[in-house]
């Protein structure tokens, strides 16, 4: 029996509504934008297909002027907590989310997350124009509100009790989209200083999973004392940080691991056990497009994924892959099984631009065994 029939066996019996998830702390409204190469007439118009393509309009441009045309496809949950929890929602644990969703009242795009889990607001949203490519997106990011959330904010509307509630009967911890919030790190410290001495140590240790997301726009001193932090939460934790491919290369880069000549000639199992074995975290997740790969106890896993040539959504895929991952951890499957959930999830996403339930999810799986996708 292969490794895709296995997992699809072990899952018929597995319940993925008896988890506890609390997740924080961003909240974007995502618009997704598609670029016009050429306009047929006023309904019909040929895309714009690639970044290269893209970027070469924008270069003729240089010394000139041009009109380029923008056409929004739909406006919907974004950031990267917002877009993990619809996720997992879909398998009906419990879950809080707390994050910037609109304030004093939630903006009309995550009331649907409402009906799903227990919210909290804490802050008005950011906007994301996000421009999609078939060969990946430009993420267009307005986040005013998200510099004033930090611990002191937080907590005037989650008090240090619920959060120490929260997380203490959490199954996992997710906090997400560090890039974003400026504050992230004081979050952290805080937590690590406050809320963890409080809580008694589990005999099976919850999940926390950290996406910095891409941190290029941050200072490096910051990104190093940010991951340098995440080793102080094992004494409560499983600690897992989840990077697509071009976030991982960077952050090798910028820990010293490598430099930007070397960089270029490393595999991706090179720069996983690189990251690994600096960071002494329990797991480190990379997810490039065509596949996924974790280290995990010093042994290295890599799968290859349900590539699709021209998805309908781009957006929110590696939330959903972090998404699939981390309920595979929950399930008590293996690495390379979880790594199998989290490219089954993002796969689902991109070809129907939504996320999978627990029975699509399986049923995806078998027909990506099947070779019938």
């Amino acid at each position: 029996m292969n490794k895709k029939q296995n997992l699809v066996n072990k899952l018929k019996s597995k319940d993925p509504t008896k988890y506890n998830l609390v997740i924080g702390f961003d909240g974007f409204v995502d618009e997704i934008i598609h670029v016009v190469d050429k306009r047929q007439d006023p309904k019909n118009f040929t895309r714009v297909k690639t970044i290269k393509a893209f970027s070469d309009k924008i270069a003729r441009a240089s010394g000139l002027s041009s009109n380029i045309e923008f056409v929004p496809i739909n406006t919907k949950i974004g950031g990267n907590g917002p877009i993990m929890c619809n996720a997992l929602a879909k398998h009906n644990p419990k879950i809080t989310y707390i994050g910037t969703l609109g304030y004093p009242e939630i903006h009309n795009v995550f009331k649907p997350l409402e009906e799903k889990a227990t919210i909290y607001t804490i802050e008005k949203h950011g906007n994301t124009e996000a421009v999609e490519f078939n060969d990946g997106k430009l993420i267009l990011g307005k986040m005013n509100s998200l510099v004033n959330v930090d611990y002191k904010h937080l907590t005037n509307i989650v008090s240090e009790d619920k959060l120490k509630e929260l997380i203490g009967n959490a199954d996992l911890f997710a906090t997400v989209n560090w890039s974003m919030l400026p504050n992230m790190t004081d979050i952290w410290k805080n937590i690590d200083k406050k809320i963890l001495p409080n809580l008694n140590i589990k005999a099976k240790k919850p999940l926390m999973f950290i996406d910095i997301a891409d941190p290029e726009k941050r200072e490096p001193k910051d990104i190093i004392e940010a991951l340098d932090l995440l080793k102080n939460f094992k004494s409560y934790f499983n600690v897992i940080l989840g990077l697509n491919k071009k976030e991982a290369y960077d952050v090798s880069v910028i820990l010293g691991l490598f430099n930007n000549k070397t960089i270029k000639n490393k595999n991706l199992q090179e720069v996983n056990q690189a990251l690994f074995n600096y960071l002494k975290i329990d797991y480190v997740v990379i997810h490039p497009v065509e596949c996924s790969s974790v280290t995990y106890k010093n042994n290295y896993y890599q799968e290859d994924g349900p590539y699709i040539k021209n998805p309908k959504l781009t957006t929110g895929a590696g939330d959903n892959f972090n998404a699939g991952f981390i309920l595979g951890l929950l399930l008590d499957l293996y690495p390379d099984e979880a790594l199998l959930m989290g490219m089954a999830t993002s796969g689902f996403y991109v070809r129907n631009a939504k996320s999978p339930n627990f029975n699509q999810l399986i049923n995806f799986i078998n027909k990506w065994n099947d070779n019938k996708l």
